[in-house]
């Protein structure tokens, strides 16, 4: 246990000092008019998005009938150059439907898991993918089942950087569906590379949260803390993994009966971290819904969703008060919540009614579970007094829906790329149709002289000082240092997604900039980052990519993936049939004609 909940309820009244003083401190924001622009195209459909370098995405989608072709059959996955907008194909060797992504240390992008259900290529579900960023156009996903592969089948996992800059993949199911069930639930963790840990040799480790957590346990809320534990959300529980002892702790449960992961799916972020809130974990969850969890087949389009934000404070002063209650302007469902380098949080996309799915329940709006899309993102300050966080001014609505399977992030010259939506089993054009289009949407920031600099080296160590020149607007006086990790982003999860202020001074002539790496592995996992300079007038300069850490790879237990190799099973014979219909469902595996819309 982390702390005697006894205890801290006796000293509660001591304790609320400190949490005061662990909130998130106010900074100065750029008021005015926002952008919002169509260019460019995914080539498949965005369910999952990554960043990958300073003017690149990758982007993966389910196996489906995509204008796009690679090697002789149809694309579900691409690279998109975020400056000529061009789109490169890539060539996954199985489903990566309902996959999660991570990057390790050395920069690898791990998408894992998947679906069985194909039209051409491999059952994605026991699948690891690895993809190495190059700045040639040549890189693509290597992906051997007999080689790596998980322990066993994920559908709707979610995935983690740890401290060592190994990969923890948490949950999922074993086939499609509606929702988790006790006949397809896989509550179960494990690690990419394999450990042998807590007398697990490379096999999955059992968790008894994720089986108290059903129906709704898909893709689950993970955070990485500063104490080396996580942070998970699932359904309408919360708890801390400590992964090195596994020993799971429970937190207050979600308020107010909110269900907030998939097919309810909340936003989530972690708040940023400061020196100044004493890097001080505090979670920002938004959305979701009281709709029943048992309810398979019997889904309702109409049915209202949450418009609640919940904030909890993970030190035991904010724990014992419990979560922090306001309400949005709209209530949403599959929303994206991107962290800005000025400290505030965009929520984006999603619908106002109904779930995450598609095909179920008999009002579906074309094939999508839910209805009336949430088109006006709002910026939410966790800094600002309560009650005066939440704003749309300056803001101009999308024409785009962006419902299920869709997805954000924050791009790194400091807009955010809005991308996908596809409720329906293939590519099709009635109402909410397969979307292709890209957006972006640029805070006010960007049309304001911007700080610029130099000398950034290609990795950072932890705690290991370095110096850049910097070129500042004439009306800065000073600066700070934002180190964000971009994320991988699909159903509204936004794996790794963080940011720390990084301990900085700024010369007199305000010409050198001297900086910090973070402290510890524990409070920035090692790994992908972009730094952003940000002026004391909150104007942000273009991130650029660096490594932290080495840049070695995560430490590799060559006995622990030997037998996780011999005793994990690629055989789906045990395992059950995917439903037929809706999420899941059995796909065509001709070519489907264009619909009326």
């Amino acid at each position: 246990m982390l702390f005697s909940m006894r205890i801290v309820l006796a000293i509660l009244p001591s304790l609320y000092a400190s949490l005061a003083s662990a909130r998130v401190q106010r900074r100065a924001v750029v008021p005015g008019q926002w952008s919002l622009v169509q260019n460019g195209t995914t080539g498949v459909s965005a369910l999952e998005l990554a960043v990958t370098s300073e003017n690149t995405v990758v982007v993966l989608d389910k196996v489906e009938h995509n204008p796009l072709s690679v090697d002789g059959h149809i694309a579900w996955a691409s690279e998109v150059n975020l400056e000529t907008k061009a789109v490169r194909p890539l060539n996954p060797a199985s489903n990566t439907w309902c996959a999660t992504g991570s990057f390790l240390s050395n920069g690898t992008l791990v998408s894992s898991g998947g679906n069985p259900i194909v039209i051409t290529g491999d059952d994605g579900r026991q699948a690891i993918r690895l993809f190495t960023p190059c700045n040639d156009g040549t890189c693509d996903i290597f992906e051997n089942q007999d080689v790596i592969r998980l322990t066993s089948f994920r559908w709707y996992p979610s995935s983690i950087r740890i401290e060592d800059g190994s990969v923890l993949i948490f949950g999922g199911t074993t086939i499609g569906g509606f929702a988790s069930n006790a006949s397809i639930d896989n509550p179960t963790y494990e690690f990419f590379p394999s450990k042998n840990i807590n007398g697990f040799n490379g096999l999955q480790i059992p968790s008894q949260f994720l089986r108290e957590s059903i129906n709704g346990n898909q893709f689950p809320v993970l955070v990485y803390l500063p104490d080396g534990t996580i942070f998970v959300a699932s359904d309408r529980s919360a708890m801390i993994l400590d992964w090195k002892t596994n020993t799971e702790t429970q937190l207050p449960p979600i308020p107010n009966g909110i269900r907030i992961t998939s097919p309810f799916s909340a936003g989530a972020t972690l708040l940023p971290l400061t020196p100044e809130n004493d890097y001080t974990p505090e979670i920002l969850i938004c959305g979701g819904s009281t709709f029943p969890s048992s309810v398979a087949d019997d889904v309702d389009s109409q049915f209202p969703t949450s418009n609640q934000c919940s904030r909890l404070v993970l030190n035991a002063a904010g724990i014992a008060a419990g979560w922090q209650v306001e309400s949005m302007p709209v209530p949403r469902i599959m929303t994206d919540l991107i962290l800005l380098p000025d400290g505030r949080v965009v929520i984006v996309n999603g619908a106002q009614t109904g779930l995450a799915g598609y095909g179920h329940g008999t009002n579906n709006i074309g094939a999508s579970d839910a209805d009336h899309p949430a088109l006006l993102a709002v910026v939410y300050d966790p800094a600002a007094p309560l009650g005066q966080r939440f704003s749309s001014d300056g803001i101009p609505a999308s024409d785009i829906p962006r419902m299920y399977h869709s997805t954000a992030t924050l791009t790194p010259d400091g807009s955010i790329l809005l991308a996908g939506s596809n409720p329906n089993t293939d590519v099709s054009t009635v109402r909410f149709a397969t979307e292709y289009r890209m957006e972006f949407l640029s805070p006010p920031y960007m049309s304001l002289p911007r700080p610029t600099f130099t000398g950034l080296p290609e990795t950072v160590d932890f705690a290991h000082v370095f110096e850049m020149s910097v070129s500042l607007p004439s009306t800065a006086s000073n600066v700070s240092v934002a180190l964000m990790d971009l994320g991988f982003a699909t159903h509204g999860v936004h794996m790794d997604q963080r940011m720390l202020t990084l301990v900085s001074s700024l010369s007199s002539d305000k010409k050198t900039l001297a900086v910090t790496g973070p402290p510890t592995p524990a409070l920035f996992p090692p790994g992908p980052a972009y730094l952003f300079v940000v002026t004391d007038e909150g104007v942000p300069s273009s991130g650029r990519k660096i490594l932290v850490g080495t840049g070695a790879a995560p430490p590799n237990d060559a006995d622990a993936t030997a037998n996780m190799m011999k005793v994990s099973a690629q055989s789906g014979a045990d395992w059950p049939s995917p439903p037929t219909r809706g999420e899941g469902g059995d796909m065509a595996t001709a070519i489907i004609p264009v619909e009326s819309a």
